[in-house]
């Protein structure tokens, strides 16, 4: 296994303070503890060259998960193995074999061509001049970066700032990759890219890949399946199938009609979600799709109709609703 966790927890701990000259010598000698559980309990295991994604609201403990298995923090209490080692402990063994990815964060120096970055990052991670440029070059023809390489990156666009960091990060050929939130702010077109690369990188390098995200998109592109926190608390761990087979309880069907019909006639089969002069959305009991779809072409002057599930978006929403 690339990554095991047992029984993670990790618990902040801040100090309410009552305001005023008062409230500040109270604390000196009372200070009211307060304590929140970032993580509770979490159990999983990622298997080497999976894709995961890793699905939550914000504050679910997404980050929190990615820093503890990254050794930027420790849990309070469970254990963790990265490639066989305690990402906390810190040993360089370790550190040479992972990368992060934050899409809010930069590694890359703000006035330096992102190129001179990579040199240095080539000397912390000992990487070899030969594999080195083979890397380069490789990774910036696939991005459409060569051109791009020897230009300040405060001057590059959002979208060629993150496939700079995407090289930068993969420079060292780690085993295990954390991106977090790495299409946050670009465009569909330099989504759509970013996507297509982590796709191919993974098939092609089998690198170990947790993708946190809150474009739908992303997970449903790259990865076959998900681990879902809900208030630091493991709510899902399966495949995407898995997902919509649990939490799907409604199915989408799309008609096209061969007239108007009042909007009123097809309250009584669902919820509906679009509509205009000769097309309607009804959202339906997934037991009862077949049965619904059928009375509508019984019924209405209907040229066209489809039955699809509902987005992962919308089941991902469900399960946040149930936990509340």
């Amino acid at each position: 296994m690339a990554i095991e966790v047992k029984n993670l927890t990790k618990t902040y701990k801040s100090h309410k303070k009552e305001p005023g000259f008062s409230g500040s010598l109270k604390s000196l000698f009372h200070r009211e503890v307060i304590e929140k559980n970032a993580l509770t309990s979490i159990d999983f295991s990622i298997g080497n060259g999976e894709f995961v994604g890793l699905i939550g609201e914000n504050g679910a403990g997404k980050t929190t998960l990615i820093k503890i298995l990254s050794g930027i923090i420790f849990p309070t209490s469970g254990t963790a193995e990265v490639l066989g080692y305690k990402p906390w402990e810190r040993k360089n063994a370790l550190k040479k074999q992972f990368s992060v990815v934050m899409g809010q964060k930069n590694q890359l120096w703000w006035d330096l061509p992102a190129y001179d970055s990579f040199l240095l990052l080539k000397e912390i991670y000992e990487v070899e001049e030969k594999q080195f440029k083979k890397i380069v070059s490789e990774l910036s023809e696939i991005l459409d970066m060569k051109d791009k390489l020897y230009t300040q990156v405060r001057k590059l666009s959002l979208g060629e700032r993150m496939k700079a960091e995407l090289i930068a990060a993969l420079l060292h050929s780690p085993k295990v990759l954390y991106l977090d939130e790495p299409t946050i702010g670009l465009d569909v077109l330099a989504q759509e890219s970013i996507r297509k690369f982590l796709k191919t990188y993974n098939s092609q390098a089998k690198t170990t890949i947790i993708l946190t995200s809150h474009y739908m998109d992303d997970i449903e592109t790259l990865c076959k399946r998900v681990i879902i926190l809900d208030k630091g608390i493991l709510q899902f761990d399966g495949s995407l199938e898995g997902v919509i087979k649990k939490y799907a309880n409604e199915k989408v069907i799309s008609a096209t009609l061969g007239n108007k019909v009042e909007l009123e006639k097809f309250t009584n089969f669902g919820t509906i979600l679009n509509s205009n002069e000769l097309q309607v959305e009804i959202k339906v009991e997934r037991k009862n799709s077949t049965k619904i779809a059928s009375e509508l072409l019984n019924n209405f002057p209907i040229v066209d109709i489809t039955i699809k599930d509902i987005s992962i978006e919308e089941i991902i929403k469900n399960i946040f609703r149930e936990s509340k």
